[in-house]
Formats: structure tokens, C-alpha cells, sequence
């Protein structure tokens, strides 16, 4: 039995949680508070501060994971650098989850294999961001080089949101790091997430490309399979395996595009399951949480495994209204007489306005919509 440290314990490691254990893992979920989504099904868990080095080494060497496998950003990657060297496992690699959970260390790694990206700078002062945008033009994209679900991501179209926007940014950001990224902003034709299944002892295979639709720099639906052109995907694919085959290890990775009269633009990468993806518990057999722990366990796994087991469907959030504690949910009675909607609720305790608290799956994303209307978090 494999014992995996799962670093993040929010809605999407709960699922790798649940996979895990279902082929025989022993799973140790560690997060920053208590009762985290994760937390409530697995087998052991340690609430610390993850961003302290000091917290995060003890953890790991009182229990002795046989994989380390980080699911949000707010880590010091520094810590698992150290343990890879000393013998542990990280998934997909520690140089993987270092430069990825950095905003400008993946673009400046995009950048430097000659992927197509948007224009873009960084800036640590208000100063520096003032003349990055001068630069990069009006209107651009501003987002902290390390958040989650979106945080801190805001659009700038005039010169009188620039403050505002920094402000933003920074109260945003996790981690310890002021430092903001102004992109170009592209009138994209879509955006996509491409699931990207690296092996050890196989071929990188791929997901459906997985459309999405977001607002305040988070997504809040997604449908797979995103048409597209076909010579959009192999570029697509072919960009995901280059940079993929340049960070290494084994996993899945969230590559995310902008589609532009079908050029393809590298946007992101996450080096684990995607919230997109939550799609994939309704469209495939193998969802992107049991593609992830196959990788990392280096079972096998075959583009035929999701070509052949996939339907189309579609994913709607249920965010929170208003903060407090969670007392119940409205409505879910009502969407599941749709005998094609399917609910997961998280089993986050308490809310924030717009926290993810829940998704609807569906077959279309119209039902997705309908049923997410009528579900509602009802607040203490």
C-alpha cells in the first residue's frame, strides 16, 4: 500500500483523495485549516501552514510519504526541492511544482522553449505596474503570480482602474511574493483547457479539449468537448507534450490556450487536475482525478481508456452568496428530477461571497444551467 501525502485538501484533492483510496492508497491530507473537503475522507491529516518551511519539513518526515503530491499553489516548493533530493517522491517532480506554482517562473519557462504566449511584464511597485501597462497597452490582463480559483485577477481598461487594480492583485495573491504579471489581452475566439496525462512507462496521452467560461479570473462552467479545428489541436497537443516533456515527471497537468482564428496560445499550467475538469466526472470513465493517480502510481493507462468511455457533457459551480457557516442547500431535491443532473457538494464549512462551494454535471450545458439556478447555499 502506497502512502501518498496530498499537499491541499480543497474540492479537487478530495477527489484524488477518493481515487487513491480506491485502488489501495493510504492518504495523508495536510491543508492550512481545519476540515478542509479532503480532510474529511482521508485516512490521516495535519492542519499547517504550508508556505513555512520549518512546519511543512516536520510534516512530511513524521509521516514519510512514499509521494508527495502538491495540489495548490500556496506551498514552499523550496521544502520539496530539499526532500527530492534526500529520496522522496514528488509529483509530478519538485523542479515541476516549483516553477509552476509561479505565475512568472512557467511563463518565463513557456518563454524560453519558444512557446507562443501573450505579451506580458512583471512589476513589485506601483511604480513599475503603472509603466508595464503603458507598455503592454490598455486594455490588459492583471493577475498576482501566485493565487487560486482566480484571486487577485482583474481586467484593465482605462488608465483610472490601474490603482484599483493593483490593490486588487495584491490582497489576492497567496504566498509571500508582491509581485503582479500585466499581459496583453487577446480577443481570443475561445479558451481551453487540454488535460494532458504524462506517463512513466507509456505515451502523454489527452483528454477532449475542455471549453470554459469564467468570470473574476474564475471559471463557473465548462463543456467537453470544446469543438475545434483539428490542426488547433494537434498544435495544441503538440505544444502540451513539449512543455510537459520539458518540466518531466508523471501526472496530470491543466494546459490552458487561447484559441485565435486557430492560432494557439499558451496561457497556464497547473501540474495536477484542473477545476475545468471537473467536467470529466461526467464525460469520461476515467475522470481526470483517476488519470491523475493511475500516472502517479504508474498503472497503466491508454488514449483508447478515454477515447472509447467518453460522452459529452458539461459542469456549473454553485457559489456562495454571502459569508458565514453553512447550514444546509436549497433546491438540490428539485434540479435532481432531471434524472440527467448530477450534484457534488464539497463539504466546505463555511463561505465567502463567490467561494466554489459545489458543481452540477450534466449532459448539456443548458441542464447544467438550469439545475445550478436552483441550487442555493443557505447560510447560519
Amino acid at each position: 500500500m502506497k502512502k501518498i501525502m496530498l499537499l491541499g485538501s480543497g474540492e479537487l484533492g478530495k477527489e484524488v483523495i477518493i481515487s487513491a483510496q480506491r485502488l489501495g492508497c493510504e492518504v495523508v491530507a495536510v491543508d492550512r485549516y481545519d476540515n478542509a473537503p479532503g480532510m474529511q475522507v482521508a485516512d490521516k491529516y495535519e492542519v499547517i501552514n504550508m508556505l513555512n518551511h520549518q512546519e511543512l519539513k516536520n510534516c512530511i518526515q513524521k509521516h514519510k510519504p512514499d509521494l508527495i503530491v502538491p495540489e495548490i499553489e500556496a506551498i514552499r516548493t523550496e521544502v520539496l526541492l530539499e526532500v527530492e533530493q534526500e529520496g522522496q517522491t514528488v509529483i509530478p517532480t519538485a523542479r515541476a511544482a516549483n516553477l509552476t506554482m509561479n505565475r512568472d517562473r512557467i511563463r518565463d519557462l513557456a518563454k524560453s522553449i519558444g512557446l507562443p504566449t501573450a505579451k506580458y511584464q512583471y512589476a513589485e511597485n506601483i511604480t513599475d505596474f503603472t509603466k508595464a501597462i503603458e507598455e503592454i497597452g490598455i486594455p490588459c490582463v492583471v493577475k498576482p503570480v501566485m493565487s487560486s480559483s482566480g484571486k487577485g485577477q482583474s481586467t484593465v481598461n482605462s488608465a483610472s482602474e490601474i490603482k484599483e487594480a493593483w490593490n486588487y492583485a495584491i490582497e489576492g495573491a497567496r504566498g509571500d511574493r508582491i509581485r503582479v504579471i500585466i499581459e496583453e489581452f487577446i480577443n481570443f475566439d475561445y479558451e481551453i483547457t487540454l488535460l494532458t496525462v504524462k506517463q512513466k512507462n507509456g505515451p502523454t496521452v489527452f483528454c477532449p479539449p475542455i471549453g470554459h467560461y469564467q468570470e473574476r479570473g474564475d471559471y463557473q462552467y465548462s463543456w467537453q468537448p470544446q469543438e475545434m479545428d483539428k490542426d488547433a489541436i494537434i498544435k495544441a497537443q503538440d505544444i502540451a507534450r513539449k512543455i510537459t516533456n520539458e518540466l518531466g515527471g508523471k501526472g496530470i497537468f491543466g494546459v490552458e490556450f487561447f484559441i485565435k482564428d486557430n492560432n494557439v496560445i499558451f496561457s497556464e499550467l497547473s501540474p495536477r487536475p484542473h477545476d475545468t475538469g471537473m467536467v470529466t466526472m461526467k464525460t469520461q470513465r476515467l475522470s481526470e482525478f483517476d488519470l491523475h493517480v493511475r500516472a502517479f502510481l504508474e498503472l497503466p493507462i491508454t488514449q483508447n481508456m478515454i477515447d472509447d468511455n467518453f460522452s459529452e457533457g458539461a459542469s456549473h459551480v454553485i457559489l456562495a452568496e454571502t459569508e458565514g457557516n453553512v447550514h444546509s442547500y436549497e433546491g438540490i431535491e428539485e434540479a435532481l428530477l432531471n434524472e440527467n443532473i448530477d450534484v457534488r457538494i464539497f463539504g466546505k464549512l463555511t463561505t465567502r461571497k463567490h467561494r466554489r462551494m459545489a458543481v452540477v454535471l450534466s449532459p448539456s450545458l443548458e441542464e447544467a444551467k438550469e439545475a445550478a439556478k436552483k441550487i442555493k447555499v443557505i447560510i447560519q
